[in-house]
């Protein structure tokens, strides 16, 4: 069902210093961006843009929303945060590490993007 995933921005050069070194960090390449000045990444099979709002409001991020981007490892993960960190970014939730729930053991990493967007890294530990 998953297409891509947009979210707002109301400074595109700041998202994409934030974002090219997010998705650096776990082999992605820097966005590219249109001629409406929007951000598009493509990495594994997913795309994830970033744009001012079309209305022309102020963008603000979505109260009890998520974006989960999947890790290969629990060190990937970390990278990840690390560099989202180190690009302005800011934690948020828990430390990265395990969460276990009934069905699953979970590796998780969250942070906030400079524009307040709440993001994930979660990798599925094998038992």
């Amino acid at each position: 069902m998953y297409s891509h995933m947009m979210v707002g921005s109301n400074d595109i050069a700041r998202s994409k210093k934030f974002y090219d070194s997010l998705f650096g960090a776990v082999g992605g390449k820097p966005g590219l961006q249109d001629e409406k000045g929007r951000l598009m990444y493509a990495h594994n099979g997913g795309i994830f843009m970033v744009t001012k709002p079309i209305d022309g409001q102020p963008a603000t991020h979505a109260n009890g929303a998520t974006i989960g981007f999947a890790m290969d490892n629990p060190e990937q993960a970390d990278a990840w945060h690390k560099a989202g960190l180190e690009a302005g970014g800011t934690a948020c939730e828990d430390p990265p590490g395990v969460r276990e729930g009934s069905t699953m053991k979970l590796y998780l990493a969250y942070l906030r993007d400079p524009d307040g967007n709440k993001l994930c890294a979660l990798h599925r530990v094998a038992d």
